[in-house]
């Protein structure tokens, strides 16, 4: 990439002015401001397009930022979550003052001179403003002309702090991600106004957001703390044997199913853990915490409608991920294999063992290899765990509420209606036991209609007004004063699973005359060459950029296939260059695209995106 100075591009943008949009392509390259280098990587081909992508990166010795701000590693991805936060606003108040608006609302301007010499005009006399909690929206858009003109947008983050390629911090610099809607009236160029967004705004959202000594240090300092707090009871989990552990005064409940921020207000209820499950630990930052914590094994969770059952539930399933502070759920957190599992009516399965809960089917169906383009929610659920165990989960998240009822439970009555040589099922309170103590994978479970499961349970949480109880013994008292009267199903052992090798035959990116084709719609639902791959029901998905990711890691994993490598060795080889490398090594070698809308995700997602593909094909490894 040739690099040319800031002046060369205004003089550029001068030339190309008022000529077809095309003529744009001319400016892709990198240019070197006074004290950041601009990277023009990809420029759209026409105003309505999806915009160019664009990098500013700041060299450590400007930008400024302390060894503590980035250091260890859940700093770092603190620090870069605030930081996509902090350029998300800064282009938002860009686009609201080139406009006329006033401040954006909740914002807390402080005024005062930017950092001088930031760009080579010299001292930048935009105002700064002060950090805070975004909202997931992105960066600001001005009306420029058509289309897309005058966007200036970066990938901005919900209430969860994950890695993410927005924002990359080095020893070396600070680089920003984003993508500008190039100025046009019509399909002609709008010179003048590219200048202004390269010479003016961008500069000045650089000031604003990139340099130490523009932000509040107070909240910079807050944001990487909770993140390095929540990596650090994350993983103290387990020496004390807990799946999950959620600190006295959190917040749970959410303001509504579209809104994932804390309710506001005497709905709020503080969690405050009982006297039984109480443990505490000591943080790097936050020092001494208590609240609740969840021991392995099998857990439930039980009380009367809306009272918090699934909330509780769903803060646990989130708690894989850390949380920006104010969140309420910051000391939320659960082991990072714990997964959400449910019915899923209607997705393929492909040569999934699904024995251990379903076997002797009609017409003599392999179960061993059970293969279906249509499941029902039973085979649909078996197969969930036994593709999630495969995977590598540690804990399973179920509410009983999107679970398929004849899966759950089998009770005495019908037990004696159909007996167990004419139902292929053998429900799940039969295996969780088992499920646990030969493969040390814990269950999680919201219920509300069968206490057969107390015979089963290690725990009984009950809530009672988004108040946690210890119901344990008077469960147990319950089960011992009216016994069940069902008889246990399906053997002494959770049976026999198959590992399953992924076939690169199965995996095709391409459509029509490209290689990869591949489109995102909304968090959960990816277009792979042509097949739709419907994530819906893989809950602990957040992102868009985690499809994305997940998508772009699909075609990178098929080019390690060798037919023989299992996914669950697949899935390790990822992760592992992923963790060393970056979500950039997705896109390909070193020096190739640099994506600025990729977010992490874990193995269990991306090993349920393979296992969605309709076309995806596996030859299983017995021996």
């Amino acid at each position: 990439m040739t690099q040319r100075t800031a002046d060369e591009l205004s003089r550029l943008l001068e030339k190309i002015d008022r000529r077809g949009y095309k003529a744009y392509k001319e400016i892709a390259g990198s240019y070197e401001y006074s004290r950041y280098t601009l990277y023009i990587d990809h420029v759209q081909g026409d105003p309505f397009a999806a915009p160019s992508k664009v990098r500013v990166r700041v060299p450590m010795a400007v930008a400024g930022f302390p060894e503590d701000t980035r250091r260890p590693l859940s700093r770092e991805i603190g620090l870069r979550d605030w930081l996509t936060r902090e350029f998300g606003r800064a282009c938002r108040m860009q686009s609201r003052r080139q406009s006329g608006a006033g401040p954006e609302r909740g914002s807390d301007n402080r005024g005062g001179p930017g950092r001088a010499g930031i760009d080579r005009a010299g001292p930048d006399r935009a105002e700064h403003t002060r950090g805070g909690l975004d909202r997931g929206r992105a960066g600001g858009l001005t009306s420029m002309g058509s289309g897309k003109s005058g966007l200036i947008e970066i990938d901005t983050p919900g209430q969860e702090v994950i890695g993410r390629t927005s924002c990359i911090v080095t020893e070396q610099y600070v680089e920003a991600r984003l993508v500008v809607g190039l100025p046009a009236f019509g399909r002609r160029i709008a010179g003048r106004q590219a200048d202004e967004i390269f010479s003016r705004r961008i500069p000045s959202i650089v000031v604003q957001s990139l340099l130490f000594d523009s932000l509040d240090r107070e909240e910079l300092y807050r944001a990487v703390e909770t993140a390095e707090d929540a990596d650090h009871l994350r993983e103290a989990l387990v020496g004390q044997d807990l799946i999950a552990f959620v600190a006295d005064g959190a917040i749970l409940p959410r303001r509504s199913g579209i809104d994932d921020r804390p309710m506001p207000g005497k709905d709020a209820i503080p969690f405050r853990s009982p006297d039984s499950l109480r443990v505490d630990f000591s943080l790097p930052n936050r020092g001494k915490v208590t609240g609740m914590g969840i021991p392995k094994g099998v857990t439930l969770i039980v009380g009367g409608g809306y009272h918090g059952k699934s909330t509780l539930l769903n803060a646990i399933e989130r708690g894989v991920y850390n949380h920006i502070p104010g969140d309420g759920r910051e000391l939320a957190v659960s082991d990072p294999d714990a997964v959400k599992i449910r019915a899923e009516d209607g997705r393929r399965i492909e040569k999934t063992t699904i024995t251990p809960f379903i076997s002797h089917l009609p017409y003599g169906r392999d179960t061993d290899a059970f293969s279906t383009d249509n499941a029902s929610g039973s085979t649909s659920q078996a197969a969930n765990i036994v593709e999630a165990v495969e995977a590598g989960a540690s804990c399973l998240l179920i509410d009983e509420d999107t679970s398929a009822t004849n899966f759950m439970i089998r009770d005495h009555r019908m037990q004696e209606l159909i007996s167990k040589d004419r139902e292929p099922i053998t429900p799940f309170i039969d295996k969780v036991r088992q499920l646990f103590l030969e493969r040390d994978v814990s269950t999680i479970l919201v219920i509300g209609g069968s206490g057969d499961y107390f015979d089963v349970s290690d725990l009984v949480i009950g809530m009672s007004a988004y108040v946690p109880q210890d119901l344990t013994r008077e469960a147990r008292r319950i089960a011992d004063k009216y016994r069940s009267e069902r008889a246990p199903e399906g053997g002494d052992s959770f049976g026999r699973v198959f590992d399953r090798a992924p076939l690169q035959s199965g995996i095709d990116p391409s459509r029509g005359k490209r290689d990869v084709k591949i489109n995102i719609r909304g968090s959960r639902m990816i277009d792979f060459g042509s097949e739709r791959i419907d994530l819906g029901a893989v809950e602990q998905l957040i992102h868009p950029g985690q499809a994305r990711a997940i998508a772009l890691a699909m075609v990178h994993a098929r080019r390690m296939m060798d037919d023989s490598l299992s996914l669950r060795e697949l899935l390790d080889r990822i992760m592992v260059q992923i963790r060393e490398g970056g979500l950039d090594i997705l896109c390909g070698p070193a020096g190739g695209k640099k994506p600025g809308d990729l977010v992490q995700f874990r193995r269990l997602e991306l090993a349920a995106a393979f296992n969605r593909l309709r076309s995806f094909k596996v030859r299983q490894i017995r021996g």
